[in-house]
């Protein structure tokens, strides 16, 4: 019998092959972990799940917001939504509250479900008002129609529940971090997820049986169609910078975990804790470039055959590439001097291509739009991970889908990741920064953060560095903004910037950055990997301040 076009198809497979296997660990109180779910009781839980919701109204097609912590709850949720074929809407909670109510009302959703907080925040503040079924997760139907509880005990006895749905139906809208702008839903068809797990599975060679311990919760949603045991983490997933390593180490010792999913400033965290990890394999860390020296220290703390990938995409489209932190550091002179960071080899069978820098909309792919080889250019995606649409927002979706008509007669979407980038002879991909964030001092010069950044971060007195336009595009000042190091004393700044000046003077392109600004504070940077850079705020603050005291 052949599945269905669905995430959570390979759950009830798994639960007759495997049925003792944890599913995953959750921390319960004082962050001891008392909470383990079986594959047999996460399919089994997620049934009556799906058939409690269905007996509300949450059927096949209704769009679900779900506002639940990384707990035991919102797992079973996610894959009761996903059986039944509803279409649950995530947005990431630690964004702006006046863009998450505009996120919530762009979704049109019609249920929602969440912890007792999110329910009160929603009658507070007018949250998915159209929302006609409300379920709590809390012990008690507060502002609600029902509890979950309730839900899974009025659907104990109704047995499996797996829609049949198509490979073109909505699966689910997961709105994007917003790091360069307001939020986006990004609909996910069930092909977009099915294709992710395929494309994970023979990117990294993942086996059934493994332990992850991923620190960004909608990845452990992959763990279960991969057949793995996720061991969820004491820590805040909107705040990886601040996690505790030795609440991560202690985790990872007890359960031996196999392999470790985190952004680059989860990395950063490890990698300055130093403790050695020997039962982790594989280490993937995405959401921005991650720094070499945080390469390089995570791989001195695994075995010698563990392995530290890199894996470049976007909520839109992923995985596009991957690169092993091996290779990544034999090409950091280069990046150091200028040649963005290399993302790897694109994964199979994603088409990577680069066209000409344009900020307005493309309607059909063309071959004349491609740069020459070796030239920056904007990197476009196709394959099949690669989104349709963003959910009610043709204006944005113009801006980043092509038509691609094929020699078949059929088409399909090339996705625009709005980052710019070059090939190398040796097929390996480089990024160079977001398109958005490029600044151009003239018709003839356009300077790329990840081309220009990298460069000055080689000081040892620097923590990191961004590169902002001040002005109108076409004629901006490229100035840099400076976080120094913890412990370098301000009153050292005029020393640093003049050998930051001799260090910009060693290449072209640095040569024209004009202005040094020391920020005072550390860098802003996004809600969800803690990593990427709010270049957008630094420039509105370097326009604030004097460019010829520190020209």
């Amino acid at each position: 019998m052949t599945e269905p076009c669905n995430i959570a198809a390979a759950l009830p497979r798994l639960a007759r092959e495997r049925p003792g296997q944890v599913a995953m660990r959750c921390p319960g109180a004082g962050g001891r972990y008392e909470v383990a779910i079986t594959y047999a009781q996460l399919d089994a839980r997620s049934d009556a799940i799906a058939a409690g919701l269905a007996r509300r109204g949450i059927v096949r097609g209704t769009r679900t917001v779900v506002m639940v912590r990384p707990t035991p709850e919102f797992f079973l949720l996610m894959f009761a939504l996903f059986k039944a074929g509803a279409v649950p809407v995530l947005v990431d909670p630690g964004i702006d509250k006046r863009a998450l109510k505009q996120c919530l009302d762009e979704a049109q959703p019609e249920a929602f479900i969440g912890i007792p907080l999110a329910m009160l925040a929603k009658a507070l503040l007018g949250w998915a008002k159209a929302a006609r079924v409300r379920i709590t997760t809390g012990s008690r139907a507060w502002l609600a129609d029902a509890t979950l509880a309730e839900v899974e005990r009025d659907g104990a006895d109704a047995g499996p529940q797996l829609a049949d749905t198509a490979p073109d139906e909505v699966a689910g809208l997961l709105f994007t971090s917003g790091s360069t702008g307001v939020p986006k839903g990004v609909v996910y068809r069930h092909r977009h997820f099915v294709a992710q797990v395929a494309m994970l599975r023979e990117a990294f060679g993942i086996q059934p049986g493994g332990i992850d311990l991923p620190t960004f919760p909608p990845f452990a949603l992959f763990d279960p169609a991969l057949g793995l045991t996720s061991i969820i983490p004491d820590m805040d997933p909107t705040r990886p910078a601040r996690a505790d390593p030795r609440k991560l180490h202690a985790a990872i010792a007890r359960f031996g975990a196999t392999q470790l999913f985190g952004s680059p400033a989860l990395m950063r965290v490890l990698a300055d804790h130093g403790e050695a990890l020997p039962t982790v394999k594989r280490v993937t860390s995405a959401g921005a470039p991650v720094p070499p020296d945080v390469v390089a220290k995570m791989l001195a703390l695994l075995p010698p055959d563990g392995q530290l990938w890199t894996p470049y995409g976007a909520t839109e489209c992923l995985p596009v590439a991957v690169i092993e932190g091996r290779e990544l550091l034999t090409l950091r002179a280069r990046t150091e001097a200028g040649a963005g960071t290399c993302v790897g080899r694109p994964v199979a069978p994603n088409q990577v291509r680069l066209i000409r820098i344009d900020d307005a909309p493309i309607a059909d792919w063309d071959d004349a739009l491609q740069v020459r080889p070796g030239d920056v250019g904007e990197i476009t995606v196709a394959g099949p991970s690669a989104t349709d649409s963003y959910f009610n927002r043709p204006a944005q979706t113009a801006l980043a889908k092509m038509r691609e008509a094929l020699p078949d007669g059929s088409e399909r979407i090339v996705h625009r990741m709005g980052d710019l980038g070059w090939c190398d002879g040796e097929g390996r991909l480089w990024f160079c920064g977001r398109k958005s964030q490029r600044v151009v001092v003239d018709a003839r010069t356009t300077l790329c953060t990840e081309q220009v950044e990298p460069v000055f971060n080689t000081h040892p007195e620097v923590a990191r560095t961004a590169l902002v336009g001040v002005g109108p595009r076409g004629a901006q000042v490229p100035v840099l903004c400076v976080e120094l190091a913890a412990g370098v004393d301000a009153r050292a700044w005029p020393r640093i910037v003049g050998e930051l000046r001799h260090l910009a003077d060693g290449l072209v392109h640095t040569a024209k950055v004009q202005a040094f600004l020391r920020h005072p504070k550390p860098f802003p940077v996004d809600i969800r990997h803690n990593a990427k850079i709010g270049r957008e705020r630094l420039a509105a603050w370097a326009a604030t301040q004097s460019l010829e005291a520190n020209a």
